[in-house]
């Protein structure tokens, strides 16, 4: 599994935004990792990875692009293999020097692409970097210049914005090429990037005390909301929302946390989970409800809950038999002369 580390923006969309983003990651330092790699997404999908060895299609409707667009397929070894490899070196370079560390391990990042308006038709291009998980640099598109997102990017705000060449290389690649590529993609990939798969829903509670958990997953698009009501309105104390994943499959889960502790059993029946795509009117509503609740106890708890009960029986029955095999010895001793004279 291909890995991007350490990526500190993301972007996030309405339903009817499309998005292409292209994550690049240059290091030093770093031995379990490519020095440089890149991976594209469409909508959270990701369609093509590549470092300075290999450009691979994620997705079958990109790999036929690649083989009917030759070009573009060229574009992305170019890319991966010629030029953005020594870019990023010579980048993590110089901002190490100019931070004066001369070792340990450093991240360069850059996260650009496009969104597309499907209702207006607009196209709104990014760029960012970052250094070392903080933002450092951000590309105004409009005003053909770099913004220096902490002081200590100022150095490199100021080379970079006497560079003309490539800031109108950067304008076509965030207009004109990308909103070619997205569109392309669009088409290819409709069947995957403008589908709807409904989650399934649940509610989980590992102990009597704990939280409980309203967990989705296996849903697309991400464009979604998930929340807990209370008498049907949207409540926000006592509720913690998690974070949004990706699943193996191209789809995507997510949970809110209930904290009940002060909510007592007759009230149960007010309280419900909501899941709904943005723009659509259909919900999704579980009750809260003892009788949905799911246990999603650790197993390690189990196991030794069980190993537990386990050696307590197997305890029981050692001292039973000892105490058995005692009493049959005591019961079975044979008589003595002195006892038999005892009992005349």
């Amino acid at each position: 599994m291909k890995i991007v580390i350490l990526l500190m923006f993301c972007h996030t969309t309405a339903a009817v935004m499309h998005v292409m983003k292209i994550d690049f990651t240059g290091s030093s330092g770093l031995t379990e990792f490519p020095a440089f790699e890149a991976i594209t997404e469409v909508d959270d999908i990701q369609v093509v990875y590549c470092n300075a060895k290999i450009v691979e299609a994620n997705q079958d409707w990109m790999q036929e692009i690649f083989t009917d667009h030759p070009d573009q397929f060229q574009w992305a070894k170019d890319h991966c293999y010629v030029n953005s490899p020594p870019f990023f070196r010579y980048n993590v370079d110089l901002i190490m020097n100019h931070f004066n560390q001369s070792e340990g391990i450093h991240i360069f990042q850059s996260s650009s692409g496009c969104e597309l308006n499907m209702e207006t038709k607009e196209l709104t291009g990014f760029m960012k970097y970052g250094y070392d998980g903080e933002d450092f640099l951000e590309f105004d598109l409009k005003g053909r210049k770099w913004i220096a997102l902490r002081k200590e990017a100022l150095f490199l705000k100021q080379r970079w914005d006497l560079d003309i060449l490539n800031i109108n290389l950067f304008v076509d690649l965030l207009t004109n090429q990308c909103y070619l590529w997205l569109s392309e993609s669009l088409i290819a990939g409709n069947r995957t990037l403008f589908r709807t798969d409904y989650p399934s829903v649940s509610l989980l509670q590992k102990t009597p005390s704990s939280p409980v958990r309203c967990h989705a997953t296996g849903f697309y698009p991400k464009s979604f909301l998930m929340f807990w009501r209370k008498d049907g309105e949207e409540i926000h104390e006592g509720v913690h929302p998690g974070d949004i994943l990706n699943n193996e499959d191209s789809t995507f889960q997510y949970r809110v946390d209930l904290d009940i502790s002060s909510v007592p059993p007759e009230d149960w029946a007010r309280y419900d989970c909501v899941f709904q795509f943005i723009g659509a009117e259909d919900k999704i509503l579980i009750k809260l409800d003892k009788e949905v609740i799911e246990t999603n106890q650790d197993e390690s708890s189990q196991i030794r809950i069980i190993i537990i009960a386990v050696i307590s029986v197997v305890i029981a029955i050692i001292i039973i038999a000892l105490a058995f095999t005692a009493y049959k010895r005591r019961n079975e001793r044979p008589l003595t002369p002195d006892s038999e004279n005892m009992s005349l």
